[in-house]
């Protein structure tokens, strides 16, 4: 009521976020010839988005991925992955997911959908999403982070590559921290 009766906007919840690459990943797991899972990650990859704690959602979220930075800690296993057989970096060198909407479940939690295109195929999925905490880092500024997972299957991205019944789904995992702008 002050700022309003002194003429002075008041400040607006809802911010923008740029990733903070090194203090976020997006990891994959998925299962190996029916014996194990095979855990990596994607090394490089970049994104934003608005997040307002009084409307969560209103967010939206933008993440690229350069799938040719693929890291399964095994260089001849990432030089297939990197293949036809799987991501084909050649004709797709980006992954991009963006969202369509939010939809809150809990306190911290909601439902971000979305269209993922992996492989030039765009599909909707939906990540489990988790609000790990907010609030001002040691150097001044304001930061968002959150942690979410979501199950794709191969097929519907164009794998086909056989790796028994284990490895028909990958989960991903991001977790994502923002740096206010």
């Amino acid at each position: 009521a002050i700022a309003t009766t002194l003429g002075i906007a008041a400040p607006a919840l809802a911010a923008d976020y740029v990733i903070d690459t090194t203090h976020a990943s997006i990891e994959f797991e998925t299962g190996h010839l029916g014996f194990s899972l095979l855990t990596g990650r994607f090394d490089t990859f970049s994104g934003s988005f608005t997040f307002d704690p009084e409307n969560p959602a209103a967010g939206q979220v933008s993440v690229d991925i350069d799938p040719a930075s693929i890291n399964s800690n095994h260089d001849k296993r990432d030089e297939h992955l990197r293949s036809a057989d799987f991501l084909d970096v050649d004709a797709y060198p980006q992954a991009r997911f963006v969202s369509t909407g939010i939809e809150v479940t809990g306190d911290d939690t909601a439902v971000i959908t979305g269209e993922l295109t992996l492989r030039g195929v765009t599909r909707e999925i939906a990540i489990d999403a988790r609000l790990i905490g907010a609030g001002t880092d040691p150097w001044g500024g304001y930061r968002a982070g959150f942690s979410g997972t979501t199950r794709i299957t191969m097929a519907d991205f164009g794998m086909t590559y056989n790796l028994g019944p284990s490895a028909e789904e990958v989960q991903l995992t991001l977790n994502v921290e923002g740096i206010r702008q």
